[in-house]
């Protein structure tokens, strides 16, 4: 009996489906969606952008720093007034790079003579 009721409304449905596809066939498919516009200008759509995938590599090997700590730190200063402040004050002096910067300074003070500087004083 189970299968005699589902042979029965596959019928039914089938015959749904015939009925309303004829109706289409006699009417038409008529109707047409119109998209209600908001704003006066139109915009061009913003389509997919993808990643770059690149075959060649444009270089072959990946520039090098050249701002190390040898030269942001040139060389320390031996003068007198240097070497007083030395012993009296606690307080090195060096020759440093026209273009490096009191964190950069820092660094190389850290990295070169592994000490931790409390301040850095720049005369430029």
């Amino acid at each position: 009996m189970a299968p005699a009721k589902k042979t029965t409304s596959a019928k039914t449905a089938g015959a749904k489906k015939a009925v309303a596809t004829a109706r289409r066939v006699l009417k038409g498919n008529h109707g047409k969606v119109v998209e209600i516009r908001t704003k006066t200008h139109f915009y061009k759509p913003k389509t997919l952008k993808l990643a770059r995938a690149p075959k060649v590599v444009r270089k072959s090997v990946p520039s090098r720093n050249k701002f190390d700590k040898y030269r942001i730190i040139k060389s320390p200063l031996t003068t007198e007034s240097a070497m007083k402040k030395i012993e009296d004050n606690n307080t090195l002096v060096f020759l440093v790079d026209k273009l490096a910067n009191k964190r950069q300074i820092k660094d190389a003070v850290k990295q070169l003579y592994d000490i931790k500087a409390l301040k850095v004083n720049t005369l430029i």
